[in-house]
């Protein structure tokens, strides 16, 4: 670890299928007022929503709702909770849903008493914020982000064709509890589970690709990456697979909750990539990343030969047969590629809505960086190329 760390994370976690007990202690820590921030319709149908509405009304809270959250929730959207915390003198965000439903209360936490253009303060220039925030609480139904326990924010703007990511301080805007049952999981469907398992997947590969060093941080990683590889094998075909489901959910929530960060350099350039796809197709984050992802791989490997060898090797078992390092690490590559196809998700950009024509505005939009190679906006478009076409190159 050649890096100096300082860390602590506010969230309480309540695990398991009781977890829903907690809520109401936890509600007694905060006042009367409640903004319950939701997605569509999902939470009403398993029955989620009564059952929240019953604690918090037995609590003697007044509640506000704000539902219909997209899955690349909007400015808008964030706008529109930043006015109802300021109309209502709001206490405690409750977001029950997903990352996208989390993130936006997190984004609407720190708008709500935030003066002047929200979106070009915080999300445009970083700027540090100096204003009001009000406290978050999360219950999740669907795994994939780690929002639950991280201070991430990512947000669409569909006016200027921008979906931005911040992550503020983690004693800012983390929740302060989340409460997490597996079994809230079951009745997503197959499609958001596969776009959930491979954006945790995603999150583990960006913080492993970099560096040199011998980091335990990557010695976690693998360790995830095996168990997210055996439950979401399990949970594709038993979707109600108690044991597989909860190991999917502490996947994601272990995925980026910042401590497998801690003292080394990540990457986080297909996350870039993918959210300026996302802002013109609005596709599901984690199928966009998984298409996105073998491409990038091997448009970089060559820079970091020894960390995919050792991927290849310790997560994919390749065996080296004197094939030679090169041939190691593309297979590896291979071996995510296949397991994409497995869970069945796209191969193409073309399958998510992309066409020809938006490959360079969604190019010349990205934020650049990279792990082991520092990317370009012509790269890009060549990783893009390769994405809609499903080029191996």
């Amino acid at each position: 670890m050649l890096y100096d760390f300082s860390y602590q994370n506010p969230t309480r976690i309540h695990f398991g299928k009781n977890a829903i007990n907690k809520l109401a202690n936890e509600l007694r820590e905060y006042g009367k007022n409640i903004l319950l921030v939701y997605g569509k319709a999902s939470i009403k149908k398993i029955g989620l929503y009564d059952q929240v509405m019953n604690i918090l009304q037995a609590e003697g809270k007044t509640v506000v709702e704000l539902a219909g959250i997209n899955a690349n929730p909007r400015y808008t959207q964030l706008l529109e909770g930043a006015r109802l915390v300021r109309e209502h003198n709001i206490d405690l965000i409750l977001a029950v849903g997903g990352g996208s439903v989390i993130d936006c209360a997190k984004g609407i936490a720190c708008a709500a008493y935030a003066e002047g253009d929200v979106w070009q303060r915080y999300y445009v220039n970083q700027e540090p914020v100096t204003n009001r925030v009000i406290p978050v609480g999360s219950i999740l139904t669907m795994a994939g982000t780690g929002s639950e326990m991280n201070s991430g924010s990512v947000i669409t703007n569909e006016a200027e064709n921008l979906k931005i990511g911040r992550v503020y301080p983690l004693a800012l805007v983390t929740p302060r509890f989340s409460i997490l049952n597996p079994e809230y999981t079951y009745s997503v469907p197959k499609y958001q589970m596969i776009s959930g398992i491979f954006d945790i997947f995603s999150h583990l590969m960006e913080q492993y690709f970099s560096g040199d060093d011998d980091c335990t941080s990557d010695y976690l990683i693998e360790g995830l990456m095996l168990s997210l590889i055996s439950a979401s094998r399990k949970a594709i075909v038993n979707p109600k697979d108690y044991e597989a489901r909860s190991n999917i959910m502490w996947c994601a929530t272990m995925g980026l909750n910042k401590i497998l960060g801690l003292s080394k350099t990540q990457d986080w350039e297909v996350h870039m990539i993918e959210h300026q796809l996302g802002a013109y197709t609005d596709c599901a984050h984690g199928i966009g990343l998984a298409i996105i992802s073998p491409a990038y791989y091997r448009y970089i490997y060559r820079y970091g030969l020894h960390k995919f060898v050792r991927y290849a090797k310790v997560v994919w078992g390749v065996e080296d047969k004197g094939q030679g390092d090169e041939a190691i690490a593309l297979e590896g590559i291979n071996r995510l590629e296949a397991f994409i196809a497995e869970l069945g998700i796209p191969a193409t950009l073309r399958e998510v809505g992309a066409t020809e024509e938006m490959l360079p505005l969604i190019a010349n939009s990205t934020a650049l960086g990279g792990g082991y190679k520092q990317l370009n906006a012509e790269d890009i478009l060549a990783i893009l190329k390769a994405c809609y076409q499903h080029i191996k190159r």
